[in-house]
């Protein structure tokens, strides 16, 4: 029952963030931001939110996989590479980005919506597509967590590759705006430099935090099922 689960909301992750790739990059117009990235527009591949739609989209893909070639045992004997791929996917990039991008966003709008998304862009981002990208990520990766295991990796590489990712995108904003002149995000304009570097260092810390609330998460509700070592066992929750 378990398997059919993962397998139906596997399919519906997938062909969600497939669409909201699809709207977002290629049907998705917002004149006023076209001319305000006059000088360099990368589309909306300049967004944190758009990279993380991404990931989600090809994590699901990689758990589509793992149901078709790999198993979704608590602690299988045998471990496939699909598998190893999955569960470090998610652990190191799939919950914590979702849960940053998630929970940064929503925090930014209860405190001022202009600093995340102008009431000028109601006309052309629809409100469907906001909760499908800042609210949709949190609850797919939260359920993700509660119904299918995973052995988190050595904390020295998922942290590294979490870490890696989000300087990679730190990089990349300075690069929009050292080509273009205007900052991604509204709220980096009303900040000094020092503030500016000190938001910076508390959003990263926030996000390695992030990782270990998944890994605490995981363990609070898997943690006992890893006595079980049958690799033909699907797993169930505990009661």
């Amino acid at each position: 029952m378990l398997h059919m689960v993962n397998l139906l909301s596997h399919v519906a992750g997938f062909g969600m963030y497939a669409f909201t790739l699809y709207y977002s990059l290629y049907l998705l117009h917002i004149p006023f931001m076209v001319e305000k990235f006059s000088q360099f527009d990368p589309g909306q591949m300049k967004f944190l939110t758009i990279w993380d739609v991404i990931l989600q989209a090809v994590f699901f893909l990689i758990c589509l996989l793992n149901d078709a070639f790999g198993t979704n045992a608590v602690n299988p004997k045998k471990t496939p590479f699909i598998r190893k791929v999955k569960d470090c996917f998610h652990a190191s990039l799939g919950f914590p980005v979702a849960m940053f991008v998630g929970v940064t966003f929503w925090a930014l709008m209860f405190v001022d919506r202009e600093l995340v998304l102008p009431k000028a862009l109601d006309p052309y981002f629809p409100w469907w597509l906001n909760h499908l990208m800042h609210t949709m990520i949190m609850v797919t990766t939260i359920f993700e967590m509660i119904v299918a295991s995973r052995q988190y990796p050595k904390r020295s590489r998922g942290l590294g590759i979490l870490v890696t990712f989000m300087l990679t995108y730190l990089i990349w904003i300075h690069v929009v705006y050292y080509k273009s002149g205007v900052w991604v995000y509204p709220v980096m304009d009303v900040l000094s430099q020092p503030m500016r570097i000190m938001f910076f260092a508390v959003l990263l810390t926030f996000c390695m935090v992030l990782y270990f609330v998944g890994e605490a998460l995981n363990n609070f509700i898997w943690g006992k099922m890893y006595v079980a070592r049958t690799e033909n066992t699907e797993p169930t929750l505990k009661t």
